[in-house]
């Protein structure tokens, strides 16, 4: 067990017992500031520095927010938090644009390794075109009140058959054979959704007028022409994202509604309600891939193992070293993540399991970025660990095709084993157009940034119209259907942050289109490209990976295509 220990690195250039307060760092950032560089090799050394000092305050932050979404209850938590974000983080913020401006400004920025540094550099250019002073305590409030969305839905709760549940545990209901079970779930929860939906849309007003005001600032039009650099797309722009749209209505949208179709005549039904949607079509109860969350984990480390056992060791590492927190609990936040702690090397994943096959593709999607996190963590600066979400989601939904080779560790019968991996390419094709409703319903939201509530629930009802609408009947619940966009976190905590689960879906599928053609050259291209961290631009990370960066309507065609054949195979 000893070697699963996990050693941080020893600092160079910090205090190794650093506490993180401001007039602690303060002297550290003015000696950077300060210091004189005279040549390439200086620059270089001072880079390191900094990136040193980014990566402690980086983990200091992470474990800040990973106990407090653990615990959304505890006040001191919540505390703890908002220190770093009221307190710490904009007094960073001019310091770090005077730190990119005396990397932009040096004389010897030229002499860099051009091959190494010309993603980063573009980055700081980029952060120093987009900086305002005046956004720093925008910046800061729009940190605070995000997190009320975690307070508000953590403390979401409801009572079926007079036991209590969290919502990710009362999703199970909707998986039962019997009808009315199922309707009495979906109307349990979407009444308790409901019941907070007025306080979560001031929240989003609230939220939607700092970041136009933001963006104001900045010399832009609206909030997505803002983040579309602020998120550094170099590589697409918002007209690509309309097309791509298109191309998921048109190729994506009718095979899922030929699939609906199918679910309707096996269940016997004349119209299918959102609560008909998860419920298994053989009749048989849901797949229950394990019994609780260390089993999970122990199931996952084997699986991983079996794919390859250097990918094993690096789940078995976040075991011994505690870094996980999986089973879904009251005043625990929604949702999953893979935090990377960037001293330590691993990262944290956190999620809410009820023990569903959902649960078992959250744990091998994490598991997919914990990978990435330990392969990019001895990458030389802090900053080329920063990967852009095309390339994170790339690793966490390539390694849920891949790893479905090995899913007999989960499943004992051939027939649970063949459903699970019906279910799970479903899930797939179904991610692309609900990922294009969000990413449009951003696009309205932002480009028309004076609506109110009623509006964009017009707005949300007729995008989702568009793609489907979950190819349910949604009649007599037209409240619930135009509040469904409240229950994804994206829209309140990371906006935009979207579309790259549709991109990378699409590299995702072509991964494992190789991976079923030639499995060791595939995962071996895989591994290489999430090696890389983000010092390639996006084309040439997904070229590594033995894949195109495309998503015309033609590719999209291509790899839906596949997925739907690989589901024919499986009967």
């Amino acid at each position: 067990m000893d070697n699963l220990i996990i050693n941080k690195k020893q600092r160079t250039y910090i205090p190794q017992d650093l506490k993180m307060e401001w007039e602690n760092l303060a002297p550290i950032f003015d000696e950077l500031l300060k210091r004189e560089l005279n040549n390439v090799a200086d620059l270089e050394n001072w880079l390191k520095d900094k990136s040193e000092l980014e990566a402690a305050l980086e983990e200091n932050f992470a474990w800040r927010y990973i106990k407090m979404s653990c615990d959304t209850a505890n006040e001191s938590l919540v505390k703890d938090f908002q220190y770093f974000a009221t307190e710490i983080e904009p007094k960073i913020s001019p310091v770090a644009n005077e730190l990119n401006k005396k990397l932009n400004d040096s004389p010897f920025i030229d002499e860099l390794d051009q091959d190494k540094y010309f993603v980063y550099i573009r980055a700081v250019k980029k952060a120093l075109e987009l900086y305002r002073e005046e956004n720093i305590e925008l910046f800061t409030k729009l940190q605070v009140t995000q997190q009320k969305y975690q307070g508000i839905t953590g403390a979401m709760s409801v009572t079926i058959n007079n036991q209590e549940y969290t919502l990710e545990q009362a999703s199970n209901f909707l998986k039962d054979t019997d009808r009315s079970v199922r309707q009495n779930a979906w109307e349990t929860v979407q009444q308790r959704r409901l019941a907070d939906k007025d306080e979560l849309n001031i929240l989003f007003d609230e939220l939607i007028k700092m970041r136009h005001q933001v963006a104001l600032n900045a010399g832009f039009e609206n909030y997505r022409d803002y983040m579309f650099q602020a998120l550094g797309r170099f590589d697409y722009t918002p007209k690509d994202c309309y097309k791509f749209a298109e191309a998921i209505e048109k190729e994506v949208v009718p095979v899922l509604r030929a699939q609906a179709e199918k679910r309707k005549e096996a269940l016997g039904l004349q119209e299918l309600k959102p609560w008909d949607m998860e419920v298994s079509t053989t009749g048989k109860p849901a797949l229950k891939p394990f019994n609780n969350g260390q089993e999970l984990i122990d199931k996952s480390i084997d699986c991983f193992n079996a794919i390859n056992p250097s990918l094993g060791e690096k789940l078995a590492i976040m075991k011994a070293n505690g870094l996980f927190d999986v089973e879904s609990r009251m005043g625990k936040a929604p949702g999953g993540y893979n935090y990377p702690l960037a001293e330590t090397g691993a990262p944290f994943i956190f999620m809410n399991s009820a023990n569903s096959l959902r649960d078992l593709t959250t744990m091998v999607h994490e598991g997919g970025h914990a990978i990435h996190t330990f392969l990019t963590a001895n990458l030389e600066l802090n900053d080329f660990k920063h990967c852009p979400s095309e390339v994170a989601e790339l690793a966490s939904m390539s390694m849920e095709l891949i790893s479905m080779d090995k899913w007999d560790v989960y499943f004992d019968n051939e027939e649970d084993l063949i459903r699970a991996k019906k279910e799970q390419l479903a899930d797939v094709l179904k991610t692309l157009p609900w990922v294009a409703v969000i990413d449009q319903f951003q696009h309205w939201i932002y480009t028309n940034p004076d609506h109110n509530a009623a509006d964009r629930e017009t707005a949300f009802k007729q995008i989702y119209t568009r793609f489907g609408a979950g190819f349910a009947d949604f009649t007599d619940f037209e409240q619930q259907f135009g509040n469904l966009w409240q229950k994804q976190l994206h829209l309140f905590e990371v906006p935009f942050y979207y579309i790259e689960y549709a991109i990378a879906q699409l590299g995702a599928i072509a991964v494992w289109k190789n991976y079923k053609e030639n499995p060791e050259k595939a995962l071996e291209q895989y591994l290489a490209a999430l090696a890389l961290g983000y010092t390639k631009p996006m084309n040439e990370i997904y070229e590594t990976a033995g894949i195109k960066f495309d998503f015309s309507a033609e590719y999209v065609n291509e790899l839906a295509n596949f997925v739907k054949v690989e589901l024919d195979k499986l009967g």
